[in-house]
């Protein structure tokens, strides 16, 4: 790791124990930075810093969704497969057989009268 790179990791975890202490004091910015002998530019640099890294975590991490966290499963994709067989549904007397040639639209359309009888 080069020196500016550690130098500067240093700073943002000293800045981040500051700016969490002054949330822990109830404060307001003004009167902490007066109180701790801070520079408010430098308070208020610090923290857009701090939240610079914060967003640059937050979105290398979502780039690598490919990871799986410890203790989970890397699951295959949902293989899709032609159904050969079919579904009997059986609701108070009435039965409606699905197969892979049924057509989806007016199955939708019997599931909606039966859910409101």
């Amino acid at each position: 790791m080069d020196t500016k790179k550690a130098t500067t990791e240093y700073r943002l975890s000293q800045w981040a124990k500051i700016i969490q202490a002054r949330l822990d004091s109830g404060q307001s910015i003004k009167d902490f930075c007066i109180t701790n002998g801070i520079s408010r530019d430098s308070y208020f640099y610090w923290q857009r810093k701090l939240r610079e890294a914060a967003c640059t975590t937050l979105t290398e991490s979502e780039v690598s969704k490919d990871i799986v966290p410890g203790g989970w499963m890397q699951l295959s994709p949902k293989q899709v497969c032609s159904a050969k067989g079919t579904l009997d549904i059986e609701i108070n007397g009435c039965n409606i057989t699905v197969n892979a040639e049924t057509d989806f639209e007016l199955l939708k359309q019997v599931c909606r009268v039966l859910m409101s009888l």
